[in-house]
């Protein structure tokens, strides 16, 4: 890929190894691949919303967005703008997933933390892919998505994985004839909004400790950066994340 093109990509990579021991021509080769490099609309990369464990059509809303590489300004994809109705279905699977019970709520520690270890293995898997969608929507440098976005949000969801069966209740301090209790209990769904500039990054400060506690979700990224987070959807779901959690 030509710097004219993509600096942002070029610019960062001008050794023949870059973070994760990735070369020039592996990145270039997965620009490729996801068809993001400006010369058309990618077919390749999922556009749709991700609403209880898959993607969802529009349904004849025909309301799409469209995401450009901020150092070109070309157009490289399109997003589906997700409707009333849409909030509505991810919010009634959200409820649902958290209402019924041995889905997540009130799932074991141990299998709730095992699933967020399996989601960040994945993430670490696809950790070139990742860092391509943040590269080319909001225009971070390569390197800095690599070395510091990838594998923080592996490290956040691992974080608050491991503290799922670390942090206990309490028994507060009474006189003989009280007894006082802090609990720590989930709420029940909770709504996340996350910015454009560390899109990937800050959708798991906000994902890892909503689900750890065993909250339900629905998280609405940004319009300019909404590539990365529709992937992390789908990787929640390979890692065992239930339906509509």
């Amino acid at each position: 890929i030509h710097p004219s093109i993509h600096p942002s990509i070029h610019r960062s990579t001008m050794t023949a190894k870059t973070a994760a021991g990735y070369t020039q021509k592996d990145i270039n080769q997965e620009v490729k691949r996801l068809e993001l490099d400006g010369t058309k609309i990618s077919s390749v990369v999922e556009g749709r919303a991700f609403i209880n464990g898959k993607y969802v059509d529009d349904n004849g809303s025909g309301e799409w967005l469209t995401t450009s590489n901020p150092a070109t300004g070309r157009v490289v994809a399109q997003i589906m703008s997700s409707t009333k109705r849409h909030v509505d279905l991810a919010v009634t699977a959200a409820r649902q997933a958290f209402e019924t019970k041995g889905v997540w709520s009130d799932l074991p520690p141990s299998e709730r933390k095992e699933i967020l270890f399996r989601w960040a293995d994945l993430i670490a898997q696809h950790d070139l892919e990742l860092a391509v969608y943040d590269t080319i929507e909001a225009g971070k440098v390569i390197t800095d998505n690599l070395e510091g976005d990838v594998p923080d949000t592996v490290s956040c969801i691992r974080y608050h994985a491991e503290a799922i069966d670390k942090l206990y209740d309490q028994v507060a301090p009474t006189g003989p004839s009280n007894l006082g209790l802090i609990v720590r209990e989930p709420v029940g769904v909770v709504g996340l909004i996350v910015p454009w500039n560390f899109p990937l990054l800050m959708a798991a400060w906000k994902l890892a400790p909503a689900l750890a506690t065993g909250n339900c979700v629905v998280l609405k990224p940004a319009e300019l950066t909404s590539l990365s987070a529709l992937k992390l959807g789908a990787l929640a779901r390979a890692a065992g994340l239930p339906p509509g959690v």
